[in-house]
């Protein structure tokens, strides 16, 4: 009797237990698919993936021919599915459920023989502008979603709790899955994901997601995690702009996980094996020779920049003030050197195949602060934006601590350019008295008061006091914040807030490169480098002397820097490793010895051939596109790229003019000005009203170069031409392109328009 109960006592655990999993199973999936993996064909998988989280629908959409020859793929493809999956009868917001993430590689994405193309680009309506926001991000995500069988993810709608998508490239099953067992911070949300998902160590997964200080800011940032093979562990690139992050969290997403085992080149079917082969050798033996006697990526990375910009006066510092400082050697690229783990050793990219290796880190780190004190954890980075963001501009000139900021943003899920440039922006009113602790919960926003900064960081986790409930909403919301409830001037934060519609700036000083004020304004998404960096071809070279000369480069360097998004590549393998005799071609900046190779390469992988011209003009088609769809958001006119803070044009304080009064004084004199009997204030206001009709005469250059009115609407002919005139485009672009600007936005003379 006793040995029966027994039995059966042991066969109601079992059965118990069986319960039990069988709820945890059906608690944690959701909604289930199963999919027939297609193969690809010339770089595509020729289909799409939607999900909607309101109702947890999964579905797969095709693409056809038209979709790739117009939009390519990519940043294309993610906008092309955004415009149709928005409402298009208002302007949707960041937080409406009908708001999209859309991710993307594109045809040449995760070619296993070609340097830098593990690239994924990100796209949502931004928190902090109001329009669509794209991101161009490492990892492996991309890659393994187009490996699954999609050129695309779709992500709409919002979920009533938690969860997470996996998409299992292996077996042919996509997953939503309850998340409320995951933990907050983004390196452990990958931890147990990939001990849950992987059959590889790991190395199968890559994983995105954010972190909770997303949850609270408008700067959330995602992290797209890869295997790092030398380690044995996953880390991280961001895709950190315009907040993302927040809209990732704001859906309730904790993670998407794509998995598939390996990748190759049969996988992507090229039309042109071995060309693709040839081209990728060709690329990669240039960096692994010439590397080593350029930037030296391999060994520091984007760190090389702090010294360059230093010594051209275009690092920031105190908030964009100066663009060099005594103490900022403290960061320069040998500091990093020393301090980056196994540098130069091996291998050390975010993609397999990538010779360039830039992917440094600081394994065994410390912090001194937050959850993680006292713990070993490992820094993915710092790279040079955020060591002139959270170092430099904020005058935190120490190492540990830039990368301690490094390390938590990511970890929380924010982005480190709009986190120091804010900052920076914060502690010049602190120090000039506009505000006092009252208006920052406490914290003493002095330069330098870097245990302060980490303190507002770590309240942006927790969504309390100044940084969880105002600082983490970034430049723009705090000008109306102190405006309103301190009294702050608003004219004072208009000219030192460096942030243009509603983007933080990147980490330049451009004051003397009236290109690179162009680059930055005349945008489509805000202030972000990746469009058109031209500073050292204006100021330092003098490659641009006119505004026509300055036009043709914003026409030409954005398109092309957009043709990298497109396809899910890198653009550091393109200019910052270059040929040997790149300086003896008719125009070094466009690198044409490397254009001819991303033509190679395009032409071999699609069948479809190409020259570079072909390249820009795929890149005209969707960045037109783009201009369009900020227009059906109630923006991207020329009122929008007016005005931009003039700190990012000229000296705004007299201690700014004084600091560089030889430079000042001469400019003046160059225009016919007698600066004789003039004070400081004086010239300060004259050379002011020279920069500022100086920017928009640059203005009018550009639109009329790009093919735009003056408003900045692409015109019917422009549109047609490029093959992008759909009807519901061209009913925007024929109610818009006949409006003139407001007359305080046009230039004094019209002739850089006539």
């Amino acid at each position: 009797m006793g040995a029966m109960a027994q039995t059966a006592t042991s066969a109601n655990c079992e059965l118990s237990l069986t319960c039990y999993l069988l709820r945890v199973v059906c608690k944690m999936t959701l909604k289930e698919l199963e999919y027939k993996i297609p193969k690809l064909d010339r770089g595509y998988a020729n289909q799409t993936l939607y999900i909607n989280l309101s109702d947890n629908t999964i579905k797969i959409k095709s693409v056809d021919e038209k979709m790739k020859k117009t939009f390519t793929g990519g940043k294309g493809f993610d906008l092309w599915l955004m415009w149709n999956g928005l409402p298009k009868d208002r302007v949707v917001k960041w937080d409406d459920p009908e708001n999209e993430i859309c991710i993307a590689t594109g045809p040449l994405g995760g070619v296993t023989q070609y340097p830098g193309a593990g690239k994924s680009i990100v796209t949502s309506i931004s928190p902090m502008t109001g329009i669509p926001i794209d991101s161009n991000v490492g990892g492996y995500f991309g890659p393994n979603l187009k490996m699954a069988g999609f050129d695309a993810l779709e992500i709409q709608g919002k979920a009533k709790s938690d969860i997470y998508v996996y998409i299992d490239g292996d077996n042919g099953k996509i997953e939503i899955h309850d998340a409320s067992d995951l933990p907050d911070t983004a390196y452990e949300i990958t931890r147990v994901l990939t001990e849950r998902h992987t059959e590889k160590d790991g190395k199968d997964l890559s994983v995105v997601t954010s972190g909770p200080a997303a949850e609270y800011a408008y700067m959330g940032c995602l992290n797209f995690s890869w295997w790092d093979m030398r380690r044995n562990l996953p880390r991280y690139k961001q895709a950190g702009r315009g907040g993302i992050g927040t809209v990732f969290r704001n859906k309730k997403v904790k993670a998407l996980v794509a998995k598939v085992s390996k990748i190759t080149l049969n996988m992507n079917a090229p039309d042109d094996m071995e060309g693709v082969k040839q081209v990728g050798r060709d690329h990669s033996k240039e960096i692994l020779n010439l590397d080593p006697v350029q930037n030296r990526m391999r060994v520091i990375g984007t760190a090389h920049l702090p010294s360059i910009m230093d010594e051209f006066d275009l690092l920031p510092t105190r908030n964009f003030r100066t663009g060099s400082d005594p103490e900022a050697k403290a960061l320069f690229g040998d500091v990093w050197e020393k301090t980056f783990s196994n540098v130069g050793k091996g291998w050390d990219g975010c993609w397999r195949p990538c010779a360039i290796n830039c992917s440094h880190c600081i394994v065994g780190f410390v912090p001194k602060t937050g959850p993680f004190k006292g713990k070993s954890v490992v820094v993915d980075g710092p790279e040079y934006e955020t060591i002139a963001g959270c170092g430099s501009n904020i005058a935190v000139f120490d190492p540990h601590y830039v990368a301690e900021i490094n390390f938590y943003a990511d970890a929380y899920g924010i982005d480190t350019i709009s986190f120091g440039t804010t900052m920076a922006f914060v502690m010049e009113l602190f120090e000039e008295g506009y505000i006092n602790e009252k208006a920052t919960g406490g914290h003493k926003l002095n330069w330098g008061a870097v245990k302060e900064v980490l303190a507002v960081l770590h309240e942006m986790a927790t969504g309390e006091g100044f940084g969880g409930k105002h600082f983490g909403k970034g430049t723009h919301y705090l000008k109306d914040y102190f405006g309103k409830e301190f009294g702050v001037d608003t004219n004072v934060m208009q000219d030192i807030g460096m942030e243009h519609k509603g983007l933080e700036y990147s980490e330049y000083v451009t004051k003397e490169s009236l290109a690179q004020q162009g680059g930055y304004g005349l945008t489509l998404k805000g202030p972000q480098h990746d469009e058109a960096w031209l500073i050292f071809l204006d100021q330092v070279h003098n490659y641009m002397p006119t505004f026509e000369d300055k036009a043709e480069a914003l026409h030409y360097f954005p398109m092309w820097r957009t043709w990298f998004g497109l396809n899910g590549l890198c653009k550091l393998p393109w200019n910052d490793v270059v040929p040997a005799d790149n300086s003896d071609t008719d125009e070094p900046a466009k690198v044409p010895g490397h254009v001819a190779f991303y033509a190679r390469f395009f032409t071999a992988m699609t069948g479809r051939k190409v020259s570079g011209d072909d390249l820009v003009q795929m890149s005209e088609r969707v960045y037109n596109f783009q201009r369009i769809f900020n227009i059906r958001q109630g923006k991207g006119l020329r009122i929008n790229d007016s005005n931009p803070p003039y700190r990012s044009v000229g000296p705004v304080t007299d201690w700014e003019y004084e600091s560089r009064q030889d430079r000042y004084d001469v400019q003046l004199k160059e225009i016919g000005m007698d600066i004789t009997s003039m004070n400081t204030s004086e010239k300060n206001k004259a050379l002011r009203a020279h920069r500022e009709e100086r920017y928009k005469c640059l203005t009018d250059a550009t639109y009329k170069r790009r093919g735009w009115t003056r408003n900045g609407v692409p015109t019917s002919h422009t549109v047609k031409e490029l093959g992008i005139d759909f009807p519901d485009v061209m009913a925007i672009v024929k109610k818009y392109e006949g409006q003139e600007p407001p007359a305080d936005t046009l230039p004094e003379s019209d002739e850089a328009w006539v």
